[in-house]
């Protein structure tokens, strides 16, 4: 059962949120954008201060960009060129399957992780749309106010449908999910880099599912199908568990790595801004506030 958090309760994240982003930004810094004017560097040619690259003349041409120093030597007309002044375009989703919220310590993480990257890239100028989804459908999500998102029935296990979703070619698009669903890596990360895209996938987690300490006759509910089970749990299922644990996101890491999506991993027991300095930096997943 998905419980969102009450208005109370989401100011209170939304602060954590801003506060993380006052020193810790999106990787919004390490590479050239396509987008709406602004202040950022781009991949285009443009009329901006900096200085790029030559052309020859073409009839037309605004003649204020000619080299006349270039004519005095040459005779020929040249043209001097200027890379574009443009904001980067920022995609922010947050999945929103059952796992995501299986207690208020990881719900509010990935939350705060969701307000952090939607404060970011604001911050930065960034052309921002923000976005819930599961396993069944995406909804746009006002980044302003976490309401719960009229999402269709999630199926148990399922990715969330990120390749469903309208990304804009070119842009920054980052994904707060725990990533425990069986699929491989793979076809999710080829969605979030489609169309020239650059990813940062952020990833909460609770040490309770991290590293249980369940013994004897337990009691199991399937978060996603709401399955009742009744397991006896010795030291030998326990080592089971956390070698497939630690196997699954050594998968991630490693297929992050090779797709070239920045990967990090924040646990719900320390504050958010915290984490991110320990984790997402030196993973690329975020940089300093310039």
């Amino acid at each position: 059962m998905i419980t969102w958090p009450d208005a109370g309760r989401m100011r209170e994240i939304r602060a954590r949120a801003r506060r993380a982003a006052e020193g810790l930004r999106l990787p919004l810094g390490r590479r050239t954008w396509s987008g709406p004017v602004g202040g950022w560097s781009g991949s285009g040619r443009g009329t901006s201060l900096e200085f790029q690259d030559h052309r020859e003349y073409a009839p037309g041409d605004d003649p204020r960009h000619i080299n006349w120093q270039a004519y005095a030597r040459s005779d020929a007309y040249t043209m001097k060129m200027f890379r574009e002044e443009v904001s980067p375009v920022a995609d922010v989703l947050l999945d929103a399957s059952a796992s995501m919220f299986l207690g208020d310590a990881k719900r509010d993480r990935g939350l705060e992780a969701f307000c952090f990257a939607a404060a970011s890239a604001q911050a930065a100028g960034a052309a921002l749309r923000t976005w819930a989804a599961n396993g069944a459908g995406f909804r746009a999500l006002d980044p302003a106010w976490v309401a719960p998102p009229e999402l269709p029935a999630d199926p148990p296990l399922r990715v969330p449908a990120v390749a469903a979703v309208p990304l804009r070619p070119g842009g920054l698009r980052v994904l707060v999910s725990d990533c425990l669903f069986p699929e491989a890596p793979e076809d999710l990360l080829r969605a979030l880099v489609a169309r020239k895209g650059r990813a940062v996938l952020l990833v909460p987690f609770a040490a309770s599912e991290a590293r249980p300490r369940w013994s004897g006759e337990t009691e199991f509910v399937d978060c996603e199908t709401g399955e009742l089970r009744r397991q006896r749990v010795d030291a030998a299922m326990l080592q089971r568990y956390d070698e497939a644990y630690r196997r699954h996101f050594e998968g991630w890491r490693a297929a992050c790595v090779r797709w070239g999506v920045g990967f990090a991993r924040l646990t719900c027991e320390a504050e958010l801004q915290d984490v991110l300095r320990r984790e997402a930096l030196p993973a690329g997943a975020v940089e300093p506030c310039r």
